[in-house]
C-alpha cells in the first residue's frame, strides 16, 4: 500500500510518496481503507516545523480523514467490516476536559491518515453521518469539531461573529445558523460576502480596523460569541458583549498584536482557548449534522497522487471551503 511521508520543517517539498507494508490491526484496533482526507492550517504548520505540539521526525501527515473498515483485530466489538468511520484528532480524548494525557495526536506525534490503509484504535472511531460522502466526512475531525466546541453554550437568538472564510469559520457559521443564532460574518471580498450570505449569514461586514464598532452597532450590546481564528484579542474583546465569550481558536493572522490587560478586565467577557474537541463532542456534532442535514463546504478535490499539489493549492489560493484528497 502507498503512504505519503513528511519531514517536519522541510515544507511541502519534503512530502514523498512511498510503498509500505500493509498494516495489520492488533488487539482493539481496526484497519481502515482511507477514502478521503482534508487539509487544514494545522497541516501547514506541521510541514513548516512550527506546530505547537510534539511532532515525530518522520511521519504520515494529516489528521483528518474518513474511510471504510476493512478488517478488525481481536477484542473489537462495536465496529464491523464495511462501517464508514472517521477518527478524532486526539484519539484518547473520549470525554471531559482536555489534559496532558491526551496530547498524542494524529498527523503529529502519531502517524496520520494520508495513506491508503491506516490502523486506528477502535475507541478513536466515530461513525460518519449517513448523508455525507467520504469527502465531506473527511472535513469534520479538526475544523468542524473545533467550531462546534467554540459554539458550546450558544443559544437561539444569540449573536455570533465569525472571521474570514477558513474551515473553522465556515463551520462556525453553519453550526450557529443550525442552532438558531444570528451570524455576523467578516470578510474582505465581495464574492466571498455573497457566498457567506448564501450559507446563512445574517450580516456580512468588510473586515476593516473599525469592525468591532460595526459589530456593536449591528448587534446593539455586542456579540454573545466571537470565534477568533486570528488571535487579535484586542479587536474581539471590543466586539464582544459584557458576559459574552471569545472562543480563541488560533493565530492564522501571523503577527499577534499585544493585548492591554485593562481591555481584558474592562470587557467583562471570557476568553476560552479551543483545543479541537473530545469524541463526545464529535458525536454530538454529528447528530446535529444529521438532524439538520448540514453539508460541509468543499472547495476542491485532488487525487491521492497529487497530494503535494493539494497542499500548494491550499497554501496559495485561500480557498473558500475545504481542500480534500481522495483515495481508493
Amino acid at each position: 500500500m502507498r503512504s505519503w511521508r513528511a519531514t517536519p520543517g522541510a515544507g511541502i517539498d519534503g512530502l514523498r510518496l512511498q510503498e509500505a507494508p500493509e498494516p495489520v490491526p492488533g488487539p482493539g484496533e481496526v484497519l481502515v481503507a482511507v477514502r478521503a482526507v482534508s487539509l487544514s492550517f494545522r497541516e501547514l504548520l506541521v510541514l513548516r516545523g512550527t506546530y505547537v505540539l510534539p511532532v515525530k521526525p518522520d511521519l504520515v501527515p494529516v489528521s483528518d480523514g474518513a474511510g471504510e473498515v476493512v478488517a478488525v483485530g481481536p477484542g473489537v466489538h462495536r465496529t464491523r467490516v464495511g462501517d464508514r468511520v472517521t477518527a478524532g484528532l486526539f484519539p484518547s480524548w473520549l470525554d471531559g476536559p482536555f489534559g496532558p494525557e491526551h496530547l498524542p495526536q494524529l498527523g503529529g506525534s502519531l502517524d496520520g491518515v494520508l495513506a491508503e490503509l491506516v490502523v486506528l484504535p477502535e475507541s478513536a472511531l466515530v461513525p460518519v453521518p449517513r448523508h455525507l460522502s467520504f469527502a465531506e466526512a473527511a472535513t469534520l475531525p479538526c475544523a468542524a469539531v473545533t467550531a462546534w466546541n467554540a459554539l458550546s453554550g450558544v443559544r437561539a437568538g444569540d449573536t455570533v461573529v465569525t472571521l474570514g472564510t477558513g474551515g473553522v469559520s465556515l463551520f462556525a457559521l453553519q453550526f450557529a445558523v443550525l442552532l438558531g443564532a444570528e451570524v455576523i460574518a467578516l470578510t474582505s471580498s465581495e464574492d466571498k460576502a455573497r457566498r457567506l450570505k448564501a450559507l446563512g449569514a445574517h450580516e456580512v461586514l468588510h473586515r476593516r480596523p473599525d469592525w468591532p464598532a460595526e459589530v456593536r452597532f449591528r448587534a446593539g450590546r455586542g456579540a454573545d460569541r466571537v470565534v477568533d481564528v486570528a488571535g487579535d484579542l484586542s479587536q474581539s474583546l471590543r466586539a464582544v458583549a459584557v458576559a459574552g465569550e471569545v472562543a480563541l481558536v488560533g493565530f492564522i493572522g501571523g503577527e499577534v498584536p499585544p493585548l492591554d490587560p485593562r481591555l481584558l478586565f474592562g470587557s467583562g467577557a471570557s476568553v476560552r482557548p479551543i483545543a479541537v474537541g473530545s469524541q463526545a463532542q464529535f458525536r454530538a456534532m454529528n447528530r446535529a449534522i444529521e438532524v439538520g442535514g448540514l453539508r460541509p463546504v468543499v472547495d476542491r478535490e485532488f487525487a491521492f497522487e497529487d497530494a503535494a499539489e493539494a497542499f500548494r493549492y491550499y497554501e496559495d489560493e485561500q480557498p473558500l471551503g475545504k481542500v480534500v484528497i481522495t483515495a481508493g
